[in-house]
This record gives C-alpha cells, sequence and structure tokens, in this order.
C-alpha cells in the first residue's frame, strides 16, 4: 500500500487519476491528466548508509523538490553470476516504499549500463571473464546476462509503478548511449527487455548534446542531468560549482518551462572500491568521497546551494530536518601488525600459472574472478637489469624483490631497474584503482597484469597468484602481532575505537595522520581508499557503521604509517578549484 497517491499544490492535497500516468505534451508533462513539472534529484541508496535514506528523503521534499532519481547498481546486486541481492543496504523495495511515505515521486533507472561514477559503470566484471565480450551491445554473452538480471530485478520494481499505485512514474532505458553508440539494436532490444516484463510507464533516456544525435531523440523537456557540481580524482583539485552559477542555470530553466532533474541532489560516498575512472585525457581514478559538491553535502548538511535553490523551488517552505550532530573522536591507536606476506596464507588459495592471469579471470568466487582490490604475482628472477611493463599493468604495481620494495608501475611509469642478483624472488602488488565507467574505452577495463611484463626483453613466466580483494574474512584466524619499531610494509593494522554513547558521524583524517595510500575498514566494513596524491584528506565514517563502545579499526597501508588515527568533526576534501 503507497502512501504517494496525493500531489501537493498550493491549495494542499489533490486526488491522483492513476490511469494516466506521466505523459508527454508538445513541451509539458502531465501526470494523473494534470499539468506537472518535474522537479527531481538523484540520490544513491548504495552510497548512504540504510539509517540515512529517509533523513535525506525529507530533505530533499523540504528543498521544493518532488521527484527522485535512482540508479541502481547491477555490480552491486550480482557480484556472482548467482542470486541477486537485496539485502541491508542494497534492499531497493525499501527505498522506493520509503520515497512513497515522504511523498517523492521516483524517476528508475535500471541499467542495465548506469555510468553514475562507479567500477565500470555498474555493470558487473565478470562480465569481461569473455575475452569476446562487448559490453552495451546485442553481443549474445551481454543479452544473456541482462536477461538473468532483468528477469529477477524488473519483477520487483513493476508492483512499485504509478499505474499500480506507486511512485515510479518513469524508466530511463540505458544511459548516454550516444557515448557508446555501437548497435542500432541495442536501445530497442533493452527497451522490450524492460516492457515486456511489465514496465509500462512512460520511458526515457538521457544524452548529452552530440549523444543525442546517435542514441535518442531530439526534443528535451526534461534535463535529465543538471550537474550540481563534479566528482574529484586523485592527484586532482576538489571541483566546486558556485552556487550563483547552478541557480541561475535553475532559474532560466524553469523560464522555459523545461524539467530538472539536479545530479546530484546528495552525492554520498564511494564506499569500498565501488569508484569509478576517467579515461580522457589520461587515466584518473575517482577519490572516496562522492560529495560531488552536491546541495546536501556528503554527510548531509545544508549547504548555500541548498537553501537558494529551496527559496527559488519551495512554495511551501515546510520545515527542514535537524542536522546529526558530529563527534571528534579520541585517537585509535593501532597496536597490531600483520604484514602483507604473512597475511598470505590466510587468503584465498594461491593459483599457479605459466602465464600472468588477469583479476577478472582468475579462478576464484565461485568461477566468477575477482572484481576488486589487489593481486599480487610472484615469480623467480635470476638475474636483475630492466623491468617493463608497457601498458600490461592495470592500474599501478608495487615492485619488491625478496620482499624489499624497488619502485613502482603506473600508467606514466612503465620501467624500473632491478639490482643485480642471483635466485630471489619478484612480487608485484597490483591495484585495480577503479575500472573506467564512461565512454569508448570499456571493453578494456579489465585489471591486474594483462600482458607480459619483460626483464631484460624476456617476458616473465611462472607465476604464483595471489587473490587480494580485501574481504576482511581472513583477519580474525591471522596471527597478529604487537606492532614492532620498523614494522614491514605493505601490512595491516589494527586498532580499537571507542565510543561513548550513541554513535556520531565522525572524518578520519588519514593522511594528515601520516599514512601514505590504502583502505580503512571498520567493524569489517570497508570504507573506502585514502591517499596522500588527495586531494581528499578525510574519510566520512557514518555514525550507524559504528557501535556504542569498541570498535575494529583495520588499516591496509602501502608504504607508510603513523599507527594512529585522528578523527574531525568536519570533512577535508582538499584544494578548491571552480568549474
Amino acid at each position: 500500500v503507497f502512501s504517494c497517491c496525493v500531489s501537493r499544490g498550493p491549495t494542499g492535497k489533490i486526488k491522483i487519476n492513476r490511469s494516466m500516468g506521466l505523459r508527454v505534451n508538445s513541451s509539458q508533462f502531465t501526470l494523473g491528466g494534470k499539468p506537472f513539472r518535474i522537479l527531481g534529484g538523484s540520490l544513491h541508496y548504495f552510497r548512504l548508509p540504510r539509517a540515512y535514506w529517509m533523513d535525506r528523503m525529507v530533505k530533499m521534499k523540504a528543498c521544493g523538490l518532488n521527484t527522485l532519481t535512482v540508479d541502481v547498481p547491477w555490480s552491486l546486486h550480482q557480484p556472482e553470476k548467482g542470486e541477486l541481492r537485496f539485502q541491508g543496504g542494497l534492499d531497493i523495495e525499501s527505498f522506493l516504499h520509503l520515497a512513497a511515505e515522504v511523498g517523492l515521486w521516483v524517476i528508475l533507472r535500471p541499467g542495465p549500463y548506469i555510468g553514475s561514477d562507479l567500477d565500470l559503470g555498474g555493470l558487473p566484471s565478470w562480465l569481461l571473464r569473455d575475452r569476446e565480450m562487448k559490453l552495451r551491445t546485442t553481443y549474445p554473452g551481454f543479452i544473456a546476462a541482462v536477461n538473468m538480471y532483468f528477469d529477477k530485478l524488473i519483477p520487483k520494481m513493476v508492483p512499485f509503478q504509478f499505474k499500480k499505485g506507486g511512485p515510479i512514474i518513469a524508466v530511463q532505458v540505458e544511459n548516454k548511449y550516444g557515448s557508446h553508440a555501437r548497435d542500432g539494436n541495442y536501445m530497442s532490444f533493452i527497451k522490450e527487455a524492460l516492457q515486456e516484463r511489465g514496465i509500462s510507464e512512460v520511458l526515457l533516456t538521457s544524452d548529452d548534446h552530440e549523444g543525442l544525435k546517435y542514441g535518442g531523440p531530439n526534443s528535451p523537456v526534461l534535463v535529465m542531468e543538471l550537474w550540481t557540481g563534479r566528482s574529484d580524482g586523485w592527484g586532482g583539485l576538489h571541483h566546486s560549482l558556485p552556487a550563483e552559477d547552478l541557480v541561475a542555470v535553475v532559474r532560466e530553466i524553469l523560464r522555459r518551462g523545461m524539467s530538472i532533474n539536479l545530479y546530484m541532489f546528495h552525492g554520498g560516498t564511494n564506499f569500498g572500491f565501488m569508484n569509478g575512472a576517467l579515461a580522457n585525457p589520461s587515466y584518473k581514478a575517482l577519490v572516496t568521497s562522492y560529495d560531488y559538491d552536491a546541495p546536501l553535502s556528503e554527510a548531509g548538511d545544508y549547504t548555500p546551494k541548498y537553501h537558494l535553490l529551496r527559496d527559488l523551488l519551495s512554495e511551501i517552505l515546510s520545515e527542514m530536518p535537524g542536522l546529526r550532530w558530529k563527534e571528534e573522536y579520541e585517537t585509535a591507536i593501532l597496536f597490531q601488525h600483520l604484514s602483507l606476506w604473512d597475511a598470505l596464507p590466510y587468503t584465498h588459495e594461491p593459483f599457479k600459472s605459466q602465464f600472468p592471469v588477469n583479476m577478472e579471470n582468475l579462478p576464484v568466487n565461485n568461477g566468477n574472478g575477482q572484481a576488486y582490490g589487489y593481486t599480487l604475482y610472484e615469480t623467480t628472477i635470476i638475474r636483475g637489469g630492466s623491468l617493463k611493463s608497457g601498458r600490461n599493468i592495470q592500474d599501478r604495481a608495487l615492485v619488491f624483490v625478496n620482499q624489499s620494495y624497488i619502485g613502482i608501475f603506473h600508467h606514466k611509469n612503465v620501467e624500473l631497474a632491478v639490482p643485480d642478483g642471483k635466485k630471489r624472488t619478484l612480487s608485484l602488488l597490483v591495484e585495480n584503482c577503479g575500472r573506467v565507467h564512461y565512454g569508448k574505452d570499456m571493453d578494456n577495463q579489465r585489471k591486474g597484469i594483462v600482458g607480459n611484463i619483460l626483464l631484460n626483453h624476456t617476458p616473465l613466466r611462472d607465476f604464483t597468484i595471489y587473490s587480494l580483494d580485501m574481504t576482511t574474512d581472513f583477519i580474525d584466524r591471522a596471527p597478529w602481532k604487537s606492532v614492532p619499531n620498523k614494522p614491514s610494509f605493505p601490512g595491516f593494522f589494527q586498532g580499537r575505537l571507542f565510543v561513548n554513547g550513541y554513535p556520531s558521524d565522525t572524518f578520519m583524517k588519514l593522511p594528515v595522520s601520516g599514512w601514505s595510500k590504502g583502505v580503512v575498514f571498520i567493524n569489517g566494513q570497508n570504507m573506502g581508499r585514502y591517499w596522500d596524491a588527495g586531494p581528499q584528506q578525510a574519510l566520512f565514517l557514518p555514525g550507524p557503521f559504528l557501535n556504542s563502545g569498541m570498535n575494529q579499526v583495520i588499516v591496509f597501508e602501502e608504504a607508510e604509517g603513523d599507527f594512529k588515527i585522528q578523527f574531525e568533526d568536519s570533512p577535508d576534501l582538499g584544494m578548491t578549484v571552480d568549474i
């Protein structure tokens, strides 16, 4: 039963005719037969704790918006080919029920490709196990996977449609296909795949000016992605779009009688390894924060953009929800240590191969390969010399000889000198920093070592390969030791954070505390990557991920650390540049 059965007009509640869904006149929408303007905003359930879904929706409603746009990430719902996951923070049905309860209409973006600055644009990495895979086309292997996914997802969405009393007023077919546009039959296949499974509301697509020539219609009455800011890349600056500039554009769009969707209204966080990457002009992985300089900050705080938009959009200024307290917790001391090499017996069984094997094709995770994290490749060498990676390290590798660090490979650094010596172990710890999420490079996003590595022009052979996807299930079994005076890196460090009373949001200052690059886990949950390359200097830690009392903190650090973490009550997204 849905409570979203009324539309608020200037006079309060108006009953809606459910038999007539969203329709397009020459330049306007109608809903239930009455004129309707979409005032929308994007909100991603998978980028915020479930406990905060309602809070962000109520703040959206209080800003004067009437529609919530939500993307569905296939990669998170189906990390392995078998069953789909809809539990906990992936319970999209509960999310849609809440939207209805708050009184927001919904535009659903089920993909299969959503973009959304996610690793591989939200497509699962196991698709790339097929060497011939052509993503976002009618290639049989892709079509079969989409059908399997839609068979599970779409029947769950059907009851939430407007004509059935639910909040979904429109469904987007794919996303920005004009940027990819390799198969003239693909969009009609996706359209039919949705309709034959019971989607009966209006279908729409989204593209930029150029892309519309190839991927969609040419009469936009809805600006589907009005960017409120931008995502940030590691090693760059934090992007900010001045509030006055955004509001001026919104005002002009409204003056022209058009509808809008703000991307993002609230960005949230790229928890774990979900961040995507940009291919052009060169490879750049996105940071953990998805604050996006949006009207609601990463922690759900009101910004000047929010207040200006609310003045512009809200006919009746409803009460704004209060903000959550942010806490500056006591510094956490990490007093236990486990070197990467000592942790290896507690991870996946190593795999022996004459040739290097990319992450996705490793025989792990029930035949689905490795999606995220690190992979360690080891082989024996009998001399030193020139080690060349070509373009075959994706994306970044720390290189060791007999567990001693000798250098790093990345997209711009493709040659290292290996010191002379006799029989030794050469180790390459390769990180998937994030697959490209947009454009024509998506079929080439296999990670790990993807081709030959040459030592003095001879390809290396006979590898032992360890899949380190950084799930923390090995942590309890591993032989932790007290942190020595000179701990070895890379390594895991474990400590405790004590929370007195009800847990509050906070921000973890890792680079400022002396850490260089790695991943942090709170109570077994991957909070994302940190890196002193910046711009982001602090990771958001939401209160719902903490317990009252003791909390386990684990850091995987690549190179150096200060064995403590400082907590602050305000974000630090780094040096800012206006866009």
